[in-house]
Formats: structure tokens, sequence, C-alpha cells
């Protein structure tokens, strides 16, 4: 029989006593009885330690629970029966040695475990029962607990009046839960997640800006945003990136919000992402993974599925490391006695294979394109690329200048592949103009790796429209986040025009005056007399262009 928790330092006499506590059964009708409340409290008293026990519905003791003085250290539960509108199926009894009520930690541990009801004896010098102290969830709209907690306490009530039917009372809760999880109108397809942004004081500037764009990667990636917590520190927890309390806070808030989902506006390693999910079981996802969702969500060509598919794969690599200790590392059977690869050898191996077939997939992919550029090349028309921060109006703006009708949603990362399209300009003249993927703040390397060859449509440009979206009030960044990246594709060499988009949204002088600060044109992309301007000012700087171009094959 397993003791979990503080082991330490304990005596054969100490754990036999524990062992004892096993034998005890507790009818789900009752919160407590004489036989176990006795066994915990001296116990509790001859080890000087916190003492509990962890009872099934069924009445038995499933673990024996030991701390220190202050606290317990509650073993790892899983998931077991922890659906919606279900609880653990688990109480827990334990001692206090202090007198005091429910701490901080047991409201934690019942809230993230969905635990039945937790219920702590103080125990009073001479080894006996004092009072009690309890305490279960409630359904956020049923607004009993104080302050709108998810959760609800009583006591301190005097052991020898103790009444509590835990069996009706769970069973009252339970259908609330159901009941309030029915009646939620969930329209996301991924759940309810809670979003967090921690930075620390140099980088507070921009923390509601980021926290914004976070929300907006959410809704894209089709999850319904249930609650935001910004924590701005002096320096950054190396283990759980946030501070234990405020992930104490989360634990309450995702309980409270019914959120199953913690999304970060950072990247994690594998360390901090398994060490935040074992503290709040909660499912953690950081910002690298969510783009990574999007883009494996908004990929229609074969270009783009094996750009995905090749950046979630390399951003798996170095977390294979993490494994599942329920799983063995050896290989059993034949072929796998010895030294032999061990099954995390193997999965690094595979997906180092993988990732060598999809490069060469794409370079094969890019060949084909490179002929297709040559063939296009051979025509007098010139090309445009469309460049620029995500949800800037690209797509709409490339429906709006060539009559066409390319996928347009109010979404980040809407379009992904890259599409081409006519524009006439004069009697027999034409440009193409060829929309790309957006571009986003911390793009994560993986994917920046991936789609580098997209970006080849826009290295053969002879002018790139460079899409800003004015109305954002972040817009300046965004300005200093597409050039960046324009800079490590080597593309800011080439002939550049700002269009400062949905310009309908500010007062005309105010989006003028942004404009001609940066030799620029403001229009609105759904207004089409706005786009005269625009259009002049393509046909001058391509033949412009082409002029320089006609100037050096001469002289060579």
């Amino acid at each position: 029989m397993e003791i979990f928790g503080n082991t330490s330092g304990l005596g054969s006499s100490e754990r036999k006593a524990l062992e004892r506590l096993y034998r005890r059964r507790v009818p789900f009708s009752v919160l407590t009885n004489t036989e176990l409340t006795r066994g915990l409290c001296e116990t509790s008293q001859l080890t000087r330690r916190q003492v509990g026990v962890l009872i099934d519905r069924n009445g038995e003791v499933a673990y024996v629970v030991v701390g220190d003085a202050a606290k317990l250290f509650l073993p790892d539960l899983g998931r077991v029966r922890a659906g919606s509108g279900r609880f653990r199926g688990l109480r827990l009894i334990h001692t206090h040695l202090r007198n005091e009520p429910l701490t901080r930690d047991d409201l934690v541990d019942l809230t993230r475990l969905r635990l039945d009801l937790v219920a702590a004896i103080c125990v009073s010098a001479e080894g006996e029962a004092r009072s009690v102290h309890y305490a279960h969830c409630v359904p956020a709209q049923a607004g009993a607990a104080p302050g709108g907690l998810p959760y609800r306490s009583f006591g301190p009530i005097p052991y020898a009046k103790l009444d509590v039917n835990p069996q009706q009372l769970i069973g009252g809760l339970e259908e609330e839960f159901a009941r309030a999880s029915r009646t939620r109108q969930v329209a996301a397809k991924d759940g309810r997640a809670i979003l967090l942004h921690v930075c620390e004081k140099s980088q507070a500037h921009a923390a509601e800006a980021s926290l914004r764009e976070l929300t907006e990667l959410a809704r894209t990636a089709g999850v319904d945003v249930a609650d935001t917590v910004m924590q701005v520190r002096n320096r950054l927890d190396p283990k759980y990136v946030v501070g234990r309390g405020k992930l104490d806070d989360i634990v309450i808030a995702a309980m409270q919000e019914d959120a199953d989902v913690l999304i970060l506006d950072r990247n994690l390693n594998a360390t901090q992402a398994n060490a935040i999910a074992a503290a709040t079981d909660l499912k953690v996802i950081d910002r690298t993974q969510l783009i990574l969702d999007i883009f494996a969500q908004h990929a229609q060509s074969q270009d783009g599925k094996l750009e995905v598919e090749l950046a979630q794969t390399r951003y798996l690599l170095p977390r294979l490391g993490t494994r599942d200790d329920s799983l063995s590392r050896l290989t059993g059977g034949i072929g796998g006695r010895g030294p032999g690869e061990t099954k995390l050898e193997i999965g690094k191996r595979r997906a180092r294979e993988r990732v060598a077939y999809l490069e060469t997939r794409l370079r094969e992919l890019q060949k084909r394109r490179d002929q297709q550029r040559k063939q296009r090349d051979q025509g007098s028309s010139p090309l445009v690329a469309i460049v620029g921060y995500t949800n800037a109006g690209k797509s709409t703006l490339l429906n709006a200048l060539t009559g066409s009708d390319v996928l347009v949603e109010n979404k980040l990362f809407a379009t992904l592949d890259t599409r081409s399209r006519r524009m006439p300009i004069d009697i027999g003249e034409e440009i193409v103009l060829t929309d790309t993927v957006g571009f986003i703040r911390d793009l994560p390397r993986e994917l920046f790796s991936a789609f580098k060859a997209t970006f080849e449509e826009a290295s053969a440009a002879d002018l790139l429209l460079h899409v800003v979206d004015v109305a954002d009030p972040a817009h300046e960044e965004h300005i200093n986040t597409t050039v960046e990246l324009l800079r490590e594709l080597d593309l800011l060499a080439l002939p550049c025009l700002i269009v400062f988009n949905k310009a309908d949204l500010l007062d005309p002088e105010h989006a003028e005056n942004i404009a001609r600060r940066y030799d620029g044109v403001a229009v609105s992309a759904t207004q089409r007399e706005s786009l005269r301007a625009l259009v002049a000012r393509m046909r001058q700087l391509v033949k412009t262009k082409n002029e320089e171009t006609d100037q050096l094959a001469a002289g060579e």
C-alpha cells in the first residue's frame, strides 16, 4: 500500500499507522465517520504533519497522503471522470494542525482537480477532532459564492454537529453543472480558453496590443475566449513564466468560466509547458502552436499543406524528448532486446525522416514554380507582389484592383496560398498582382523557414505593395515588423509602395498625413474611387522600374 506525498523522515510505526488508513470504509452518504476521523487525528498527531485520504464514491480509501505541518502534497490523479458537468468522484478529507480554515492550496486543489469536496478536520493538541471546514464547487451561473467564486465554503462546524450528506449534495451539484454546460452557448468549435500575456516591465507598453492580437488569433483558430489575463513582472518565472499565485487565480477562473485551455502569448519550451499543465490541469498552448493550428486549418494548396506539416514537424521534433512516463522507454520483443533503440529515439528518427521527405517534396514543387515563373516572365506583364501584416486587407485590395473573388475574411491568416490575378492598366497593357501570406509579430521560425519558398514570388516582382491597416493603433509596429521580415527575405532592394488601407475608418486628413510621412497612398479597398491614386502610382513605379531594367540591358 503506497503512501503519497512527503514521506521522507517517516518512521516504521508512522508508516504502519498511515497504511492502516487504507482499511477504513466511509459510505458516500456521510462526510466522514468516527473510525476514519480518529485514525486521521491520531496519525496526524503522531507525525506532526497534515494527513489526508481521498475516498471514492464506493467508500474506499483510494489514496493516503501526507504533507508537512502547513500543507498537503496530493498525487497526480490524471483525468479520471472529470468530464463536462462531472466531478472527480473523489473527496479529500485531511487534517489541519493549526486550527486554520481551508487554505488557498486546498481551494485550488478543489477547483483544479474537480474534487467532489474538500474537508479539513482541525486537530486539538490532544489529538482529537475539534471542528471541520469543508467546501465544494458551484456553477458560475449559480451566483451563490461570494464574489462569484467557483466554490462555496462552510465552517468552522463543531465536529459533534457535523451533518453533511455528500451523496445528495454532489448529485445535485452535478445536475446543476450539467444543466449549466448545456445552456451555455459556445459558438466556437474548439472549446473555451483563457488567454494569458506575461511580459517584463520593459515590454509593458505593448502588452495591450499584444493581448488584443492574441485574442484575434484565438478567434481565428475557432476558440471561444472565456477570459484574458495579463501580468507584468520584473522577471519571468523560469518554470511557470507567470507567478504561482497568478497561476492559482487562473485555475479558479478556469473552473468559474468552464474553460479547459490556457493559451500563452509567448513561446514555451517543453519543460515550461509541462510544468504549467501539471500545475493547472489545463491544456496548455503557446503562441507558435496557436499559429500553426491556424495555418493547418487554412492551408488549401498542396504547397501550403506540405509547408504547414513541415513547420509542425520541426516544432514537435525537439519536444519529443518529453516522453510519457506511462510508456516504457524500451521496445519489447524480437529486435527490442539489448541496447537497441528506445521508443523515444525511434520517434525522433521517424520525425527527422518525415522532415527530410517534406523538404524534398517542397524542393520539387519549388522547381515547378520556377518553371512556371520563367514562362510567365517571358510575357511582357510586370509583376506586383502584395505583402504586409496579416488582416491588413491584402486580399480585399487584390479583389478591388482585379475584380476577382479571392476569399476575404476578417480573420488573421485567412489567406495562406499565393494567388495571382491580372489587372489592366492601359489599352493592351496589364500587370500581374500576386497576394502573399501575411506577416505577424514574432512569426515562428518553423513557419518562416517552411513558407520562405512562398515568398519567392515576391522576389521576382517589379514592385511591392506594402499594405498597412492604418486604422490599427499598432500600425507603426506592423510596418516595422513587415520591414524586418522583408529584410530577412532579402526583398528590401525591390521598389516598394506603402498602401495605407482602411483609411475610411479615420479622419481623411489624418490618414493622408500618415501616408505622406511614408511617401505612400491612403486608400480604402472597399471604395473604388480611392484606388485611382494607387493605380497611378503603381503605373508610374512599374514604368520607372522597366526603364531602369532596359537601360541596364542596353549598357551590357
